[in-house]
């Protein structure tokens, strides 16, 4: 089985569950709480869950499908809130839950999915030593989230962002995840201290590579691929490493913060490629992926251990 089998059989599986258990909502705060989740999505976190339990413990994954659950609704209630501060419009192709709803009742509906999260979870067959620790970690995870989207929103006052601010931020708001997402599914699983470090620094990395690829995405690929505005951040002022490179560069973006067409978007497109600075930032993404995949070599050889290292290529060779 190749990777994107094994995803679209995950995405499956879990699309499945999301609508055993949010798909009936009758009463508006649930049916906000499910909007998104229905909405479709890669599920990456639950596919890397899954994986890194069955490369430390073959065939531990088919018991903990319920934690893979709770890491999809860590990631959507995160989205809801984003969201709502950053003013977006529109998520995964469909209007975003405050534009739908209001404010108020999103911010309560990303609440519902973080409480959900914790009793999916909990639901996990294996040892409670086990279980604290996946809750614990999970738990440590959002708050980390928060410090990360703090940080994100931070940065919008300012004009003086370094790389390694940047890179802090991102591992926080979105390699986090990614690394509990994998270290839950070691512990569950009954990994080895070893081999529980060994995935969360592979998902950390990686989950930072990810989020590189994402800004790229923002100014690379059509909103009708994406789902987004693009080139949203360039019109926010977005502290990405696209915008800090391109600060050290002494290229100005600053007549790009409007609504772009994609003529102009591609004209910034050809600017950046012209300074060297896709390049430079393709490469940092690269480099995070390359040194995740190393941190598994810990791991006995196996088809589910390959597919964690298509994952991490995958995350930086994605174009939505």
């Amino acid at each position: 089985m190749d990777l994107h089998e094994y995803m679209n059989n995950v995405a499956r599986d879990i699309d499945l569950m999301i609508r055993r258990h949010f798909g009936d909502a009758t009463d508006e705060l649930n049916k906000a709480s499910a909007h998104l989740l229905l909405a479709g999505g890669k599920r990456l976190r639950p596919s890397i869950l899954l994986l890194s339990a069955d490369a430390v413990k073959k065939g531990s994954s088919y018991d903990l499908m319920h934690a893979a659950l709770a890491v999809e609704l860590t990631h959507t209630f995160t989205l809801i809130h984003d969201d709502i501060m950053d003013r977006d419009v529109e998520r995964r192709g469909v209007p975003t839950v405050h534009t739908l709803w209001n404010e108020p009742t999103a911010i309560l509906a990303g609440d519902v999915l973080y409480a959900r999260a914790f009793e999916f979870l909990s639901h996990a067959p294996a040892p409670d030593s086990a279980k604290l620790r996946a809750v614990s970690l999970l738990a440590r995870t959002c708050a980390q989230i928060c410090e990360g989207q703090h940080m994100d929103m931070s940065f919008e006052k300012r004009t003086d962002v370094t790389e390694g601010e940047y890179l802090e931020m991102v591992q926080k708001k979105t390699g986090t995840l990614f690394a509990a997402s994998a270290a839950i599914g070691a512990i569950l699983a009954g990994g080895k201290p070893t081999q529980v470090d060994a995935v969360h620094q592979f998902g950390l990395l990686c989950g930072i590579a990810f989020q590189i690829q994402d800004d790229l995405i923002d100014i690379m690929s059509r909103s009708e691929r994406t789902g987004k505005d693009r080139a949203s951040d360039i019109r926010k002022e977005k502290q990405t490493l696209i915008a800090i490179k391109a600060r050290e560069k002494g290229l100005d973006l600053s007549s790009y913060r409007h609504v772009l067409s994609d003529r102009e978007v591609d004209e910034v497109v050809r600017k950046l490629r012209s300074a060297g600075i896709i390049e430079e930032v393709q490469q940092v993404a690269q480099d995070m992926v390359e040194r995740g995949i190393k941190t598994l070599q810990i791991l006995p050889e196996s088809d589910e251990r390959a597919l964690l290292l298509s994952m991490g290529e995958f995350f930086v060779a994605r174009r939505h």
